[in-house]
């Protein structure tokens, strides 16, 4: 399943699901490929996972039957170029706060002349042997989503969607709280604001809101509710806390040892 599929469905305002992972494992990422997610993002920002384990992680969410992502760890262009040829069906560009940034952001994905990406050989262009076909539909297929996650991105919403090759935005919730100055209270009624404020800029110009439902309690009762909302590109849980509260559930003195 290409990335093109999804970009189809988030077009036509159809909800996408996907995980999360940040343990550089292949099983992790097949297990999660598995699990009937559309998408599943490799998170290399808040994670020690590099380039090189993010290609075999991409290729193991490609076996589990699911479409590979990769958050990258900033606007860098050569992890861009690294990850999209080793076969990343798009990227998320963490703290994107104005139009400039927006800019580069769709530059490093894109191939000229839409943008600056080098033009090599590598898995993404089957080694060579479908370099024709992969060089003609890239700049259409790559999936380019901004992270809005401060306040100044919220502000610079409408300038920052004004720039032509981006996909969505994906709200960065406790990045976000901490730039207005009350970390972690998500529920924060300038929090809540902000939020809206960059969905609403998102859907005006009918591109896809997402949203990370870190918690996998609580995801899919959240889940409704983002989707009831607006949202339709959404991360369910991560591999970190999927085990972690499935280890404690398990524990001696745990629920599930209670029951």
């Amino acid at each position: 399943m290409l990335a093109r599929e999804i970009k189809q469905k988030l077009k036509r305002s159809q909800v996408s699901v996907g995980s999360w992972m940040t343990l550089a494992h292949p099983s992790i990422a097949e297990i999660l490929g598995r699990a009937g997610y559309e998408w599943v993002v490799i998170d290399l920002e808040h994670s020690a996972i590099s380039v090189a384990e993010a290609l075999r992680l991409i290729i193991a969410v490609e076996n589990g039957g699911a479409v590979p992502l990769v958050r990258l760890a900033g606007s860098d262009p050569l992890q861009c170029k690294a990850v999209l040829d080793s076969g990343a069906a798009g990227v998320l560009v963490p703290s994107i706060n104005n139009k400039a940034e927006a800019e580069a952001a769709v530059r490093m994905a894109k191939y000229p002349p839409l943008g600056s990406r080098g033009v090599g050989l590598a898995r993404a262009q089957g080694y060579g042997s479908t370099f024709p076909e992969y060089i003609a539909a890239a700049n259409d297929d790559t999936l380019v989503i901004v992270q809005i996650e401060h306040i100044d991105g919220v502000k610079n919403i409408e300038e920052i969607l004004s720039v032509p090759g981006i996909d969505g935005t994906f709200i960065g919730p406790y990045d976000l709280s901490m730039s207005l100055g009350v970390p972690g209270q998500l529920s924060h009624p300038d929090v809540l604001a902000a939020k809206k404020r960059v969905l609403e800029a998102t859907l005006a110009r009918k591109l896809s809101a997402g949203i990370h439902l870190v918690h996998p309690g609580s995801a899919a009762a959240e889940s409704r509710a983002a989707v009831a909302e607006g949202y339709t590109f959404l991360a369910h849980g991560t591999d970190m806390l999927m085990l972690a509260e499935s280890a404690r559930a398990l524990a001696p003195g745990g629920p599930a040892s209670r029951g």
